[in-house]
């Protein structure tokens, strides 16, 4: 049942408490695997530069091989069974890693088929998730629930990799991800207690899968506001596929950190992220949503390029530093720019629009990921994480050159006009 506006509704609906335990539950085990599954690669099967771009490229390549398709699937079918099914089937897959270890058959193509695997429950999580929370609180209370969530997402980004870090300095990467398995089932026994109003396309209303399809790549690229958005994410998502390739050569090959410090440097975003999740809302209501995407915008465009200046001694102090500043800005302008969308587009697209978002953004990763593989044989990776961050940089000049952007107000339960 939707709660009734002002925030305070959602805390009283046992449904949406039940909905923030699982999110954060899977989140925080999700961060573990983040640490874990790389290092296992690297650690275990001393993987090579491109076959960690590799595995990079299959946990994401979901999303440019069904990122679409599922969007249809999650309009036509009731989320909730979507969201418990995708947490079974990553918390499956992760279960093979330390089985395999012990049987001694660890390889990378296994490691390569959980990525994927991973990526597939990912896809339609997201996507349900993203769709099915406004049956849940209802749209004028979707700026708090995004917050919310972003705010849980961050603590457990926050505490996770450290975590992460820790266990497999004291455990081995296989059994750390064994945490993460156990949090996806506790995930979806949370979900099965969820209750609320669905609403799916009617069957004499459905028609082929491609139109379907298209309908929903029109609505974000047909509006001006959603296709600078998607510009944006894509673009990062390919300088973070990059990112993720040099990311752990350079702390734990180049500068020597071990996997228990390797953890805590990664929440360096987190604890940005978990700022920028607090304030979002705040800045929104204060200074409009436009102004609030172009703030958040230019933060994590421009102190990103902190993190690459560290080095060993008290200079390791910059990689986090440049993390957290940024992260900030990405929980800014991420929180306002889902909630815009949300708000903008008729429920029964909204699986349609948040598929074709993912397909934009998150497709982009496995290239990326691919593209850091091989610069990595070419390059340091010093110089590929420098790479990286400059795209991340650069990703943000389409938010960034919109005046429109800037003069954005928050938007009317109506859909705007599109010229």
């Amino acid at each position: 049942m939707r709660s009734e506006g002002g925030g305070a509704g959602m805390w009283r609906d046992t449904s949406f408490r039940f909905f923030l335990g699982a999110d954060a539950i899977s989140q925080f085990g999700t961060q573990i695997t983040l640490v874990a599954l790389p290092l296992v690669a690297v650690l275990t099967l001393d993987a090579s530069p491109f076959q960690i771009g590799v595995l990079t490229a299959a946990e994401m390549a979901a999303f440019l091989l069904i990122g679409l398709p599922a969007g249809v699937w999650v309009d036509r079918l009731r989320r909730r069974p979507i969201l418990i099914w995708s947490d079974l089937l990553r918390a499956a897959a992760l279960l093979s890693v330390p089985i395999a270890v012990a049987l001694d058959a660890m390889t990378l193509p296994h490691l390569y088929a959980v990525a994927l695997l991973m990526g597939i429950g990912a896809v339609f999580f997201d996507v349900a998730h993203m769709s099915f929370l406004p049956s849940l609180v209802g749209k004028d209370d979707l700026l708090k629930g995004n917050g919310t969530l972003e705010t849980l997402r961050n603590t457990a980004v926050l505490s996770g990799p450290a975590l992460g870090g820790w266990l497999v300095h004291a455990l081995s990467a296989p059994v750390a991800l064994l945490a993460d398995a156990v949090s996806y089932l506790v995930s979806a026994l949370l979900l099965g207690g969820v209750r609320a109003e669905e609403t799916i396309a009617p069957v004499a209303e459905r028609r082929r899968l491609r139109e379907e399809i298209g309908e929903g790549v029109r609505h974000v690229a047909g509006h001006p506001v959603l296709r600078r958005i998607a510009w944006v994410g894509a673009l990062t998502m390919l300088s973070n596929g990059i990112w993720a390739v040099a990311q752990p050569i350079f702390l734990i090959k180049t500068l020597g950190v071990g996997p228990g410090i390797y953890g805590l440097l990664l929440s360096g975003g987190a604890v940005g992220g978990l700022i920028g999740a607090v304030l979002a809302p705040r800045i929104a209501d204060r200074f409009g949503v436009g102004r609030a995407l172009y703030g958040g915008a230019a933060m994590a465009a421009l102190v990103i390029l902190i993190s690459p200046l560290a080095a060993e001694g008290w200079r390791l102090a910059l990689f986090p530093l440049g993390c957290l500043l940024s992260g900030i800005g990405a929980a800014v302008f991420g929180i306002n720019q889902l909630s815009y969308r949300q708000r903008i587009t008729p429920e029964h697209l909204l699986g349609r629009m948040n598929a074709s978002m993912r397909f934009l953004m998150w497709g982009a990763m496995p290239i990326g990921g691919l593209l850091g593989g091989a610069l990595g044989e070419i390059f340091n990776a010093h110089t590929v994480l420098w790479v990286a961050t400059v795209g991340v940089t650069v990703a943000h000049l389409p938010v960034l050159a919109s005046r429109k952007i800037l003069r954005l107000q928050s938007p009317q339960r109506t859909m705007p006009s599109r010229g």
